[in-house]
């Protein structure tokens, strides 16, 4: 499987620039106590929130088009595959559910333009 998002139209599988950013943040309950003591405690099974910021720079006004369209229709709820390189290392890919709650349109010029986005992993069947 191609790395990136199928977001179909006339471009189909949308591969994002190399700039690839991926940010992890695990969410845990915290408990201090007065005598410099705290408890710690993973908030919920997935607590791994997990956001990527990507980016389709200088594409065709078309590509562009199909990219932003696609995202429209998900209006920042539904959730769609996005792959991305295997974080072990071994050369392989991941595909996870996000959904994409900003993104930008750039227009460089009549005929360029360019688009970023964040995703944001979500956890659902």
């Amino acid at each position: 499987m191609a790395l990136g998002v199928n977001v179909g139209g006339v471009t189909g599988f949308a591969n994002p620039d190399k700039n690839l950013r991926k940010s992890t943040k695990p969410r845990v309950l915290k408990v201090s106590f007065g005598d410099g003591y705290e408890q710690r405690l993973q908030d919920g099974i997935n607590n791994l929130t997990q956001n990527f910021a990507i980016s389709f720079n200088n594409r065709s006004k078309q590509e562009i088009d199909d990219i932003v369209d696609f995202f429209d229709a998900q209006a920042g709820v539904t959730a769609f595959d996005f792959t991305f390189p295997d974080p072990d290392g071994g050369g392989g890919e991941t595909t996870i559910k996000v959904v994409c709650e900003d993104y930008n349109q750039i227009y460089v010029n009549n005929e360029i333009n360019s688009c970023s986005a964040t995703f944001r992993r979500v956890y659902e069947a």
